[in-house]
């Protein structure tokens, strides 16, 4: 592994009972550093709601998954998650943590609070109610999902929650009666209240100054925000290292673990650089070009060891794995036949060879103790039928 990323590495010595002077395979099981995905079919899968041939796809697909990633982050947008008032997807989504949970994923619930795909029910509330039933929203999931779930993205794309007029909707009333700074700090507190030990993100797409201010001002304002969430969506060209190292360099200054919640990156035509809004692009067809499907496996590469080279930053989450989600854009690591592209196999030969700790074979000295080096995260040591489990 190169010196850059030597910080992703530990050595610790481990004491085995019954192992004096014997054989140990020690083998990694997944990584410390959190390299995820957006996968939101799980929740039909789960359920059983797929058909024969559909399920098939599917577990095809998760087995890609679980091949090269140790997160997921699962959809809780409030309008789809709870149609009818009183009426939330529960179930569905704990069968589908329940899948990925032992496929030995960690969960991040995204988000608990949004101006897009809100629940239209609110409209009908005034804004004292309105803020009333977020906060119960925030801590029944919270605590419903404890356990299980236990990282929320709480607020999404806040710095522009205030502004947004493409649609009436009660976030953005919210937030403009009471400011950014005002709704944040109770929300957060309230999400707190309700899990002490979850990890709290702020989440935008929004990477300049007004970003930062916003971070600052809050954490002046003792929100308890634990992680800096920051989009990554590049389907009008890869940002390049200077742009990525400078955005890096600005949100460091405040000392958190930052997490890149969702990286895309496309495999077919740039989306032309005039369109503000990315949703505003609608086409029938995206298809990947050979010379696309070369450039996104090289600059997915390019950002993730830029990001993994990076002290503070501790989880990377590419956004719609498969090809043909969000905006029908070539942005997946799958094609839409669930065969990995370029980019996957390019990045499982680094998060699961370069990255990785290969299986190695030592031997306990007299005390039965065993020194091992590697990349940090969660092994197995096996020697004599046993098998001990360790974090490195």
């Amino acid at each position: 592994m190169h010196e850059k990323f030597s910080h992703r590495r530990a050595t610790k010595k481990i004491a085995l009972e019954g192992a004096a002077g014997k054989e140990v395979k020690v083998r990694q099981l997944r990584h410390k550093f959190l390299f995820g995905c957006s996968e939101f079919t799980t929740l039909p899968y789960a359920a059983g709601e797929m058909s024969a041939e559909d399920s098939a796809a599917a577990e095809k697909r998760y087995g890609h998954v679980s091949e090269l990633f140790n997160s997921v982050t699962l959809p809780f947008y409030w309008g789809r998650f709870e149609p009818e008032q009183g009426k939330p997807d529960t179930a569905r989504m704990h069968a589908a943590a329940k899948f990925l949970r032992g496929k030995g994923m960690t969960l991040k619930g995204h988000p608990l609070c949004w101006h897009t795909v809100c629940a239209d029910w609110l409209l009908a509330m005034d804004n004292d109610k309105i803020f009333e039933t977020q906060i119960s929203r925030i801590r029944r999931d919270i605590e419903e999902f404890a356990g299980v779930i236990d990282m929320w993205d709480v607020i999404n794309e806040a710095v522009i929650m205030p502004l947004f007029n493409k649609y009436d909707n009660a976030m953005t009333r919210l937030c403009k009666e009471h400011g950014r700074i005002k709704l944040i700090r109770e929300l957060f507190r309230e999400a707190r209240s309700a899990g002490p030990k979850a990890t709290l993100l702020i989440n935008d797409f929004e990477t300049g100054e007004a970003y930062d201010i916003l971070v600052e001002g809050l954490l002046e304002a003792g929100v308890p925000i634990d992680v800096i969430g920051i989009q990554s969506h590049m389907h009008q060209g890869w940002w390049g290292e200077a742009k990525a190292s400078e955005i890096l360099e600005r949100f460091s200054r405040f000392n958190l673990p930052l997490h890149f919640t969702e990286v895309s990156l496309v495999s077919g035509d740039i989306m032309p650089a005039h369109i503000v809004d990315l949703n505003d692009h609608r086409v029938n067809e995206w298809p990947s070009t050979p010379e696309g499907l070369a450039r996104q496996a090289a600059e997915a590469v390019e950002f993730y060891e830029l990001l993994f080279a990076h002290h503070l930053t501790e989880s990377v989450t590419w956004w719609s794995f498969r090809d043909g989600g969000w905006l029908k854009a070539p942005s997946g690591l799958l094609d839409i036949n669930d065969d990995p592209k370029p980019a996957y196999t390019a990045l499982h030969k680094k998060i699961k060879g370069e990255w990785w700790t290969g299986e190695q074979t030592l031997t306990a000295d007299a005390s039965g103790e065993i020194t091992i080096t590697g990349v940090k995260g969660d092994y197995v040591a096996a020697y004599d039928g046993r098998e001990v489990e360790f974090t490195l």
